[in-house]
This record gives C-alpha cells, structure tokens and sequence, in this order.
C-alpha cells in the first residue's frame, strides 16, 4: 500500500481529537455510577493528601511565629518537634499511611476499569469492525480516565485543603490563619489535584493497553 493510500486510511479511521472528547464524556454519561464509585475512590485518596499536605502548612505557618505557646500547642496537637526545628515534616508512618492510601485508589482504579473493558467488549469489537485504530481506542480510555481524574483530584484537593483549615481552627484558633502562608496552600492543592490526575492515568494505563488490542472477531462474540 503506498504512502498516499495509507495517509487516506488513516483519515477515515481517525476521528478529530474533540470528537474522541465528546464520545468519551458520553461514555462517562452512560456509566454515571460506575464512574461515580471511581471518582469517589480518588475524592478519598486525594483529599487525605491535601488534608496532611495542607495541616504541614498550617503548622509551618504558627512555628514561623516564634511563639513558645504555639510551638506547645503543636506538641500537644501530635507534632513531633525538636527544640531547634523550624519546620513540621511529615513522619515516616504518616508517609506510608499516604502511600498505602494512593496505593488502594489505584488497584480500585485498575479493577474498574478492567470491569469497564468487559463491559464493553461488543461496543469495542464494533469500533474496531469499523475500522478505528488501537490508538484510537487507547484514547478514549485515557480521555475518559483524565475527566474522571480532572474532577476527582479537583474536588477531593479542595475539600482536604478546606478541612484541614477547619481543623487547624478548631484546634489553634484564628492564628493559624493569620500565620499561614496562602501560597504554599495553594501549591499543597495544586500538588495533590497533579497527583491524582496521575494516578487515575497510571490506574487506566494496563486495562485501555487490553482494550486497544482487543481483536474485533473475539470481543463481538461475547455474550451481553
């Protein structure tokens, strides 16, 4: 097949990038609650995150302040400080906790998307019948999983940012919120929204690879 009949080939089995963007938002309309229960998964993970990123602020922000009662309310709150320490990390059991939460969002993200690629074994087979490419299918996936881990990550960043001021209220009082610096707030949110876009993407990565080189014979005789 020559160069030129190829590049043909390819325009009538490609279809726009906004055009893959619409069919997978459609695909997320479909499948509402099963896209809910992942999102949900990730909301979790991500705002644990947040929460824990967002509380280290907090207290960077009150011992910045000098103050000998702030630095005691710390201690008290479950900081561990050192007498010349001027900043709160985060303690080896806190980072696995994260780890391992991260870690159970995406094996829950992995076996959703694996039960939607069964699922859709007859609508794949009809795509690929019909001429669409791996990559094609590979894109839908990953389109789908990037909405699903855009608003996952999104909402679950907020809401642990949001909590754990609340928290950090509830416990230190107006001060903490006079001491903090917003900016490294906002970078806590926007690192923990980043790390759940990955995550979602990473989750899909294995089960689209399964669906783009489904062959179209075998997923059109499976039973619905």
């Amino acid at each position: 097949m020559s160069s030129i009949e190829k590049d043909g080939v390819n325009r009538l089995v490609v279809l726009p990038f906004a055009k893959s963007v619409e069919i997978s938002f459609k695909s997320i309309r479909v499948r509402f609650f099963r896209s809910l229960i992942t999102t949900i998964t990730l909301v979790l993970a991500v705002s644990f995150l947040s929460f824990v990123n967002v509380g280290t602020d907090i207290a960077d922000g009150l011992l910045a302040t000098g103050d000998i009662n702030l630095r005691q309310a710390l201690i008290r709150a479950g900081y561990d400080l050192e007498a010349q320490d001027t900043a709160v990390g985060s303690s080896p059991k806190q980072r696995w906790i994260i780890i391992l939460s991260l870690l159970v969002c995406a094996v829950g993200i992995i076996n959703a998307q694996l039960m939607a690629v069964t699922e859709r074994f007859r609508e794949i087979g009809t795509m690929k019948c019909l001429g669409a490419l791996d990559r094609f299918v590979l894109r839908l996936f990953v389109l789908e999983a990037a909405m699903q881990g855009l608003a996952g990550a999104s909402i679950g960043a907020v809401a642990g940012g949001f909590f754990s001021l609340v928290n950090a209220l509830l416990s230190f009082g107006t001060v903490a919120v006079a001491a903090l610096s917003w900016s490294d707030v906002a970078l806590s949110v926007l690192y923990a929204t980043l790390v759940g876009i990955l995550l979602s993407l990473a989750g899909v990565l294995y089960p689209a690879i399964v669906a783009a080189k489904m062959q179209p014979v075998e997923a059109m005789r499976v039973e619905q």
